[in-house]
């Protein structure tokens, strides 16, 4: 099965190096995708634009697609499950969650000049940087593609119900299955509650499995591509 991976805040499709190889040892086509404006070099890039490019992806495919979303990005593989439910045969939500219409895509930090910049680790001390050392750290800060702000404060608009019928599989990392369910189940996560066919699984990580526990993440993937 074809399999678009997206990353989240400030990462391009590189993220998901080393968990194309896994994913293409268990029979599938993974493909990672680079953002307008998360990679391109195009700091005026909208979320919208960011969704054509998706889409344009589950286009070319040959066939139904499954689209994984991380972080922030759970959003966008949500988006995409919306406009076309017909050639999304799933959705997997790494590390995140999706936001519902009318919400904010992803406003979270500070906008300067156009753009929200990483704002360091200190946001992040925990579990979500558990299991990275300092050496990777300081790469990823020095890696990381500053968000347009056009991205992160555009709002999300969802139309088509026939999203939820889209099975969803949420992969808990820095958080367990039980918390998430509770979330869900406890009205946090609107969107989510109206899923008919909605699966979890822990993985035991920190925010950021692609690049700390990418065979795993992949075997994770890899059982909602099975469906």
């Amino acid at each position: 099965m074809d399999i678009l991976l997206i990353g989240g805040l400030w990462l391009d499709g590189s993220a998901w190096d080393d968990v194309v190889p896994a994913l293409a040892a268990l029979g599938h086509r993974p493909v990672p995708l680079t953002l307008p404006g998360q990679g391109d070099g195009d700091a005026s890039a909208t979320l919208d634009d960011q969704l054509a490019a998706v889409l344009a992806a589950v286009a070319e495919a040959p066939g139904e697609v499954l689209v994984v979303g991380h972080s922030a990005a759970c959003t966008l593989a949500w988006l995409a499950a919306d406009a076309r439910p017909d050639r999304v045969a799933g959705v997997v939500l790494v590390g995140g969650f999706p936001a519902g219409d009318g919400k904010p895509y992803a406003d979270f930090f500070e906008v300067r000049d156009g753009v929200m910049p990483f704002p360091g680790w200190e946001p992040f001390d925990g579990p979500d940087s558990v299991d990275l050392d300092d050496d990777a750290k300081q790469s990823f800060a020095a890696a990381a593609i500053p968000v347009p702000e056009g991205v992160a404060t555009g709002i999300v608009h969802l139309t088509d119900e026939r999203r939820f019928d889209v099975p969803v599989l949420v992969v808990c990392p820095e958080y367990t299955a039980d918390q998430a369910k509770g979330w869900i189940e406890g009205g946090d996560v609107p969107e989510l509650a109206k899923v008919k066919h909605l699966d979890y699984a822990d993985l035991h990580s920190g925010h950021w499995p692609m690049l700390t526990r990418p065979a795993e993440l992949a075997q994770a993937i890899a059982t909602a591509a099975r469906g």
